[in-house]
């Protein structure tokens, strides 16, 4: 996961990012990428994919796993060691949702965070469209690691 977290750190920086969009993408990154560890269940050595792409006025970030189940945001309770990740996207990004894969293995989950907002911007007269496009590739870790 932590390399997911720096390729995409690396990435948005080259895209010129604010920061705080960056810090805030990453923090998600890295739940939506724990989540796919622990809920996918697939065998060891299957990928985890995860494409991040910043056009026109969003950074979109979307987390490809094999898992059949797909992700349903719940109230995690004060005592709960987890269950909150979902919480977190719904909360910092400004649209998420989950699709199954067109191939009909697994699901993605993805987020956007509005990048026109962030750079002070109000709306698309002016703004600089940012277009580019970027995939970073995380293998799945041993499933010992992970659980």
């Amino acid at each position: 996961m932590s390399r997911a977290r720096t390729l995409l750190r690396g990435q948005a920086h080259s895209w010129e990012l604010p920061d705080e969009t960056v810090e805030t993408a990453v923090l998600l990154l890295s739940e939506l990428v724990t989540n796919a560890h622990r809920q996918a269940r697939t065998s060891p050595g299957r990928e985890i994919s995860i494409r991040c792409v910043a056009e026109g006025p969003a950074l979109r970030v979307e987390v490809s796993d094999a898992g059949d189940e797909m992700p349903r945001l719940r109230q995690a309770a004060e005592t709960d060691e987890s269950g909150r990740g979902l919480a977190l996207v719904s909360a910092l990004a400004d649209w998420w949702g989950a699709h199954r894969r067109p191939c009909g293995i697994g699901k993605t989950v993805w987020f956007e965070l509005d990048l026109l907002e962030a750079d002070g911007v109000e709306g698309p007269d002016g703004a600089q469209r940012v277009q580019n496009v970027g995939e970073i590739r995380e293998v799945r870790a041993v499933a010992e690691e992970t659980r």
